[in-house]
């Protein structure tokens, strides 16, 4: 007699996987750069979350939707016909999938980690070591893996960065609304999560320098938290003051809502079909 196998929800299944690829990608192209010097210069830091981006659309799309990002999933709540009953649970397996890239990427990376901090003399969970923090949260203006200095913390005041963040993250809502719409007859198709995928790396091209560029809660409060249970302490959630939530939560989530409500005003009735 045959056991019966349980399995999960297709939507957890697409919303963890495709956030973890993302996450570990992602992030794991922060850690190169940072500890190693393997990437050279912002461009091939964003290629690589651009390809994980598209590549974890590839993957995950058929099962959930492939939204990966707690603000896209709030913005289709409110622009489409995504339940909001939905919507936390969609969230919360985005933060999983996060969450436990991080600590994969964590694993792989803790040897080299150590080295570099010795060799730079940070002392993790004290000031200043947001320039390895950095490899999981993000923090304003970019540290580049140097702790911030005065000089340049006044290049990025927190008003900017969430401008920043919500201008970013609303340009990629717009992408994606329009790259997705069925009533778009000149919409990429089967080329949407490349299109997707490049519009991310031209974004982290732009504004990564600035802001890291986040443009998703998940991506950055998940191994935000991770990096402050890793070893450095209250630095994440304090370096940028109230940044981590203004800048890297509530500016992506307000962008996405803007950039979706622009693509519903302004592009959707102009397609075959018009607005319903």
């Amino acid at each position: 007699m045959n056991a019966q196998v349980t399995r999960l929800p297709a939507w957890f299944v697409g919303e963890f996987l495709g956030t973890f690829i993302l996450v570990f990608f992602g992030c794991g192209s922060v850690a190169a750069a940072v500890l190693t010097g393997a990437q050279v210069g912002v461009f091939q830091v964003a290629i690589v979350w651009g390809i994980g981006i598209a590549t974890a659309i590839y993957l995950t799309g058929s099962l959930s939707g492939a939204h990966l990002n707690p603000a896209v999933t709030i913005a289709f709540a409110v622009w489409r016909d995504f339940p909001w009953k939905s919507a936390p649970r969609y969230i919360l397996a985005q933060f999983l999938g996060a969450f436990t890239a991080s600590a994969v990427l964590y694993g792989i990376y803790h040897g080299v980690l150590e080295s570099y901090e010795t060799a730079h003399g940070i002392v993790r969970g004290t000031a200043g070591s947001e320039a390895t923090a950095m490899i999981f949260a993000e923090f304003f203006p970019n540290p580049g893996g140097h702790p911030l200095t005065e000089a340049a913390r006044v290049t990025v005041s927190l008003p900017t960065a969430f401008f920043i963040e919500m201008a970013g993250t609303g340009m990629l809502a717009l992408v994606v609304f329009g790259s997705t719409d069925e009533q778009n007859s000149s919409r990429p198709k089967a080329l949407t999560p490349l299109t997707i995928g490049l519009t991310i790396t031209i974004l982290i091209s732009l504004l990564g320098p600035l802001t890291m560029a986040a443009f998703n809660p998940a991506r950055d409060f998940a191994p935000r938290l991770f990096s402050a249970m890793a070893g450095w302490g209250s630095v994440p959630f304090t370096a940028n003051g109230a940044g981590w939530l203004i800048v890297y939560v509530l500016a992506p989530v307000t962008g996405a809502v803007v950039g979706g409500g622009a693509y519903h005003w302004f592009l959707k009735p102009h397609y075959a079909g018009g607005a319903k």
